[in-house]
C-alpha cells in the first residue's frame, strides 16, 4: 500500500513541476519581448469548439497551445464573479435577465449555448472555476478585472493565481498604480487607440513611469501617420498587444480575411511588430506562426 502511495505521490510531484514549469517558461519568454515567439491569446476561450467563456472552451484552447486566454467577468447578486462577456444571459444561455439580479446558485440552473445557438452541457462558470482550469496551463486574461480589483482579490489569492493573470486597462499611470498596490505579480498593459489625439503623450507616460511589459494597440484603419510610433514602443523593450478579432482594431487586417490571406493579415500585424495576437482563430493562427518560425520556444 505505502507503494502505491509513493507512486501517486511522484506522480502528482510531477505534475505540479511541469504545470509550474509551463507558466515559469510563458512568463520568462513574455518578459524577455523576443520577437521570435510570438504569443497567441484565445479570446474567450476556444468558442468555436465549445460555448463561449466556458470550461470547456478554456480547455479547448489549452488543448491547442495557446499562451493565454481570455476571459470577461460580471457581478453576480450575492457579490460573486462568472464568466460572462454581455451583462446579461439572454445571447449565450437559455436564460434571459441580468446576472445582477441572479445569484451564482440560480445561474447555475441555465445551460450555456454554442455560438449556433445549439444548448451544450456546459453551465455558467465561476471565476474561481475557471482559474481552477487554467492554473499552471496558461496566462489568464481577466477582461474588465481592471474594474473590480478588490472584488476579485480574495479569489485569486485562494486560487493562488496572481502569477497568471494579466489585466489591461486604460487608466492614467497614477491610477493604476494605486490599483496594483494590493498586488505583487499580476502583469498590467495599458490599452490606447492609437489613431487619436492624445495617444502619444499616454504611452509616453507609461513607458516613462511605468515600463509595462506590453500595450495593447488598437487602429481603424492600416494608415495614419502615428502608426510608426510602434516603432518606438517596441524598441522601449514592450511587446505590442493587437486584437485581430474584428476589423476596427487592426486596420482591416482580421481574423476572417487572415483565413484566405494570412499574409497580408496576420502577416501584415506581424510586419508592424505585434507580438502578441489576440485572435478568434488561435489554432489557424498558431499553425500560421509555426510555419513562419514564430512558436519557436514553445513549451
Amino acid at each position: 500500500m505505502k507503494k502505491y502511495y509513493l507512486l501517486f505521490y511522484l506522480i502528482l510531484l510531477n505534475f505540479t513541476v511541469t504545470a509550474n514549469n509551463r507558466i515559469e517558461t510563458l512568463l520568462s519568454i513574455l518578459k524577455s519581448n523576443e520577437p521570435d515567439y510570438i504569443f497567441v491569446v484565445a479570446h474567450r476561450g476556444y468558442w468555436r469548439h465549445a460555448p463561449e467563456n466556458s470550461i470547456a472552451a478554456i480547455k479547448s484552447a489549452i488543448s491547442i497551445g495557446a499562451d493565454m486566454v481570455e476571459i470577461d467577468i460580471q457581478k453576480t447578486k450575492d457579490g460573486d464573479f462568472v464568466l460572462m462577456h454581455d451583462n446579461n444571459i439572454d445571447r449565450t444561455t437559455n436564460g434571459k435577465g441580468y446576472i445582477s439580479n441572479y445569484t451564482v446558485k440560480e445561474l447555475k440552473n441555465f445551460r450555456l449555448r454554442h455560438n449556433d445557438g445549439k444548448l451544450s452541457n456546459e453551465t455558467i462558470p465561476t471565476l474561481k472555476e475557471a482559474l481552477s482550469a487554467c492554473k499552471g496551463k496558461i496566462l489568464v486574461n481577466i477582461d474588465k478585472g481592471e474594474n473590480y480589483l478588490s472584488d476579485i482579490e480574495p479569489i485569486i489569492k485562494e486560487t493562488e493565481m496572481e502569477n497568471h493573470i494579466v489585466l489591461k486597462g486604460r487608466s492614467s499611470v497614477n491610477d493604476t498604480k494605486e490599483k496594483l498596490s494590493r498586488y505583487k505579480n499580476i502583469i498590467y498593459m495599458p490599452i490606447v487607440d492609437l489613431d487619436t489625439s492624445g495617444a502619444i503623450p499616454y504611452i509616453d507616460s507609461f513607458l516613462k513611469d511605468f515600463q509595462p511589459i506590453a500595450m495593447e494597440i488598437s487602429f481603424k484603419t492600416d494608415d495614419f501617420e502615428q502608426l510608426s510610433y510602434i516603432d518606438k514602443i517596441a524598441e522601449s523593450n514592450c511587446r505590442i498587444w493587437i486584437n485581430t478579432l474584428w476589423e476596427s482594431l487592426c486596420g482591416g487586417h482580421d481574423d476572417e480575411k487572415a483565413i484566405n490571406d494570412p499574409d497580408n493579415n496576420w502577416g501584415w500585424v506581424l510586419k508592424n511588430r505585434a507580438t502578441i495576437i489576440q485572435t478568434d482563430r488561435p489554432k489557424e493562427l498558431i499553425t500560421y506562426l509555426e510555419q513562419k518560425g514564430l512558436r519557436k520556444k514553445h513549451r
